[in-house]
């Protein structure tokens, strides 16, 4: 289980639902804790009722159907699925409805999901997903990639309200993939996943929404410095040193 944990650390987004199906079947054993620790890319699929579309994951997931976070029903219908209970309904809802806000702010379209549900110690857990197409032929409003996907996971555990204050756990996983394709710059593709975690003690006066909202949108601001410097820095470093630009190039040409 640890070499197929970390062989899947080091699998392309792109490549990841290959490798884990590949895994699956050489490990059948370990198939529930592999699809449970496995980031994979994210699916969408239409609520027809509402009209809205709502991304797939394994904490939507009951058996082989999927909640919708727009209607709370099951696609395809199952009728004993797990529900949240009302009063996390409720915040579920608004979560959604707010965090739908957020993305269009921060990612200029894409789809988003919330889901809740309770836990064993008297706390409930979040997970809020973002998925952005930014290849020309999706939701890219600037048509530069061939292909391009933002994939973002956002857990947060809330534990019991105790004198004012609850106990946040946030674990955010972003994979990130592109692909390039034109006479200008050529044919680049660049993909890989980046995972974080945040713990912290705040006041619920405001609401366990706001208190989300404010740990999410740090984390993301930390995570796309991360990939930026991570990925693009060094790929622009690896870049400059085999191709170094025309007026650079002279310079580093050994003396004749």
């Amino acid at each position: 289980m640890e070499a197929a944990m970390g062989l899947m650390r080091r699998m392309p987004p792109k490549h990841t639902e290959t490798a884990l199906s590949a895994l699956l079947s050489l490990l059948p054993h370990h198939s529930s804790d592999l699809l449970a620790q496995v980031d994979q890319p994210l699916q969408v699929l239409c609520d027809v009722e509402c009209g809205k579309e709502f991304i797939l994951c394994e904490y939507n997931r009951d058996a082989d159907s999927y909640r919708s976070p727009w209607s709370s029903k099951y696609h395809p219908p199952l009728e004993d699925g797990t529900q949240p209970s009302p009063e996390l309904r409720k915040l579920e809802i608004e979560a959604n409805e707010t965090f739908a806000i957020y993305r269009d702010q921060y990612y200029e379209g894409g789809i988003s999901s919330v889901y809740m549900w309770e836990d064993d110690n008297e706390g409930f857990v979040a997970c809020f997903l973002i998925k952005k197409d930014g290849s020309k032929t999706g939701q890219g409003r600037r048509g530069y990639l061939e292909e391009g996907a933002w994939d973002a996971i956002h857990v947060i555990e809330v534990g019991p309200d105790e004198d004012g204050t609850a106990h946040y756990c946030l674990t955010s996983t972003v994979m990130l993939s592109l692909t390039t394709d034109n006479e200008s710059s050529g044919t680049f593709s660049l993909s890989g996943s980046i995972r974080r975690q945040m713990n912290m003690d705040l006041s619920v006066a405001d609401g366990h929404l706001c208190n989300m909202g404010r740990m999410i949108e740090e984390m993301e601001s930390k995570l796309r410095n991360s990939l930026d410097q991570v990925y693009f820095g060094k790929t622009k470093e690896m870049v400059c040193i085999l191709r170094p630009p025309a007026e650079v190039a002279p310079m580093r040409l050994p003396d004749s």
